[in-house]
């Protein structure tokens, strides 16, 4: 199945970076300003343009402060697919590793994602 894969080096603790990618507080710093949490279904809902478009996630795999893993539960093409960041201490910082896996297929929209989130 088709991935999306980065990696990028963060001037910052792994510790301060596994809560930027496995809250919803830290989704709201650097991905979406929409974002909701249901505690009792234990999913995350990031809405982009007003809304429009919503990501329903849920923790797979959450390992302070190494790996956060989400599954997508609902959007164009998201459902099913998982993001998934892992951390490792290098060179005073923080490298992240990220994955979106398991698209169905390289679509123009697998497209359009691999490069919104390569910037």
């Amino acid at each position: 199945m088709p991935q999306i894969r980065n990696a990028i080096l963060i001037a910052a603790p792994a510790e301060r970076v596994h809560t930027l990618v496995s809250t919803p507080h830290g989704f709201s710093q650097w991905w979406s300003e929409g974002v909701t949490e249901n505690k009792a279904a234990h999913t995350v809902e990031l809405g982009f343009f007003n809304r429009a478009t919503v990501y329903r996630l849920t923790p797979a795999r959450l390992a302070p402060p190494q790996r956060a893993e989400w599954l997508c539960e609902s959007g164009q093409e998201w459902t099913g697919t998982r993001l998934v960041f892992d951390t490792t201490s290098k060179n005073g910082g923080t490298m992240l590793r990220f994955a979106q896996a398991d698209w169905k297929a390289e679509t123009d929209y697998f497209v359009s994602c691999n490069t919104t989130w390569g910037s």
